[in-house]
């Protein structure tokens, strides 16, 4: 016989927080629904998910790298190459040099890069087992002792930066992709055979490689073993048997993100250098979506110089106020940016680029290099209450730990931080950070200065004062294009979260 009241237990999901310890109890007809959650001595505030893994952490904080196209379509002057290019048509003047690419990328500020290694053109820019359209079938000394790969990531170590590899996965030469059977079913050939093996074969050249770059482009005319026509693939997802190769290439190398078509990065939504004033680091595109239901942080790629991805005759590149721009559009806008830099026919980079890079570096420094923060005073009109050994005070968001935050009680999702200093100070931008392992919350919010120290005034003109995520940047006159200018004289900056989904959490705040 079924006893008048059953009990059930109904356990909180508990990552690295937990709700507080409370046990309610209710009757509802015959049965008793218990809740009961764990114990929460350190008061951690609830995670609003959706929430990054660990390796989509360590991706965000790479914030700003290189992109380097290289390759057959550097020497046909060609964007997208068809896959019937000769082998010996790819001849570099020199032996290519990823390290003097990475060199000029870390002098910029970058903190990695990734190198293309095969373009949708199907050349492979090491000597791969998979196909014979590769740097060894090419009769040039200096194309026999390429191997982009093993120099590339050599040099990252060296230089002490992240790396990562762009291999496409549609392949124009190989016979294989987009092959159909008798029956008119797709063959697994080309992602077992050749993709799986290509990205195996990359994977050895490094376990501690950031990011491995998957273009969604998928199908149209091509060379395909001398076949020729189009071809189409229905789903991306299916026929390179994502879920798998994740898998697989997680195992080889535990700190890498698939961005495109791996699903754990997305496209900002266009190749300009700018993503969305309000950017959620969930949903699609520009702006993402607050209510999306996975963790998907959002990639801006853009080109320095002037004309295609590939470099080509007359390159011109764009100033260093202009990738500035960028710059503040992107990384202060909760996404990163990868910057292209492509290598002319000799394989290393122009002199015009190095030497921009010099100047853009010289420029970062100059501007986003002395943190006035870490010498204010700052003061918050609430605190969460601490728990055993942790603390959540307003001070936690200048003292240089990315591990501290500030948060409010729970159920407050208004609150201030005040900075002061004894004399005024010249400022331009301020720079936030939300402490995102909890998710990412702030919806609204604002910035005033006060140059006597109670009389404030809203600054940052225009701009949409919306998300914070990862890092936002705000220049105070309102203006990416021209963010410096004189400055702004003051003793004082408040900080005022107007909305968030749940008590905001901030690790830290920046004033240059």
């Amino acid at each position: 016989m079924m006893p008048k009241k059953v009990s059930i237990l109904l356990s909180a999901l508990c990552l690295s927080a937990a709700a507080p310890t409370t046990v309610l109890a209710q009757e509802v007809g015959d049965f008793q629904l218990k809740t009961e959650t764990r114990k929460n001595p350190e008061n951690t505030p609830r995670p609003v998910f959706p929430v990054p893994s660990e390796r989509q952490m360590k991706w965000n904080e790479t914030e700003f790298y290189a992109f380097f196209h290289y390759g057959m379509n550097t020497y046909t002057n060609l964007e997208w190459g068809n896959g019937d290019e000769k082998e010996e048509i790819f001849a570099p003047t020199k032996v290519p040099n990823p390290e003097q690419w990475l060199t000029a990328a870390k002098a910029a500020g970058m903190k990695g890069g990734i190198a293309v290694i095969k373009h949708h053109d199907g050349f492979c820019l090491w000597p791969t087992e998979t196909t014979k359209h590769n740097v060894t079938s090419s009769p040039n000394s200096n194309a026999k002792q390429t191997n982009i790969p093993r120099d590339f990531s050599a040099a990252a170590k060296k230089l002490n930066m992240k790396y990562g590899f762009y291999i496409s996965p549609w392949d124009r030469n190989s016979a294989y992709w987009g092959e159909k059977d008798k029956d008119g079913n797709y063959t697994s050939t080309y992602t077992n055979e050749v993709f799986f093996k290509q990205c195996a074969e990359v994977a050895k050249y490094g376990a501690d490689q950031f990011e491995m770059w998957f273009d969604g482009a998928r199908g149209g005319s091509g060379y395909y073993g001398g076949k020729g026509g189009n071809r189409d693939i229905p789903n991306a997802g299916t026929y390179y048997d994502i879920p798998n190769l994740r898998d697989s290439i997680h195992k080889a190398c535990p700190d890498i993100i698939l961005w495109g078509e791996g699903g754990e990065a997305r496209w900002i939504g266009n190749e300009a250098g700018w993503a969305g004033e309000t950017n959620w680091s969930m949903g699609r595109g520009e702006y993402g979506n607050e209510n999306d239901w996975r963790w998907f942080p959002g990639e801006s790629d853009a080109k320095a110089t002037t004309k295609g991805w590939f470099w080509h005759e007359g390159e011109g590149i764009h100033s260093a106020e202009r990738l500035f721009q960028m710059y503040l559009e992107t990384v202060g806008r909760n996404a990163t940016l990868i910057l292209n830099l492509p290598p002319d026919k000799s394989g290393y980079l122009p002199q015009n680029t190095v030497n921009r890079m010099t100047e853009l570096g010289n420029m970062m420094k100059q501007r986003l290099g002395t943190d006035l923060a870490l010498k204010a005073k700052v003061t918050a009109t609430e605190t969460r209450t601490k728990g055993a050994t942790v603390n959540y005070e307003a001070s936690n968001v200048n003292d240089g730990k990315k591990e501290t935050y500030w948060a409010t009680n729970d159920g407050t999702t208004s609150a201030s931080l005040t900075f002061t200093w004894d004399t005024p100070q010249t400022i331009h931008y301020v720079s936030m950070m939300e402490f995102i392992r909890l998710g990412q919350r702030v919806k609204s919010f604002t910035i005033e200065t006060s140059e006597d120290g109670t009389t404030f005034e809203k600054r940052g003109g225009n701009i949409q004062t919306t998300t914070i995520g990862y890092k936002r940047i705000i220049p105070l006159n309102g203006s990416t294009a021209k963010s410096y200018d004189k400055g702004v004289k003051a003793k004082a900056v408040r900080i005022t979260i107007k909305d968030a989904k749940a008590c905001p959490l901030l690790h830290t705040v920046s004033i240059f």
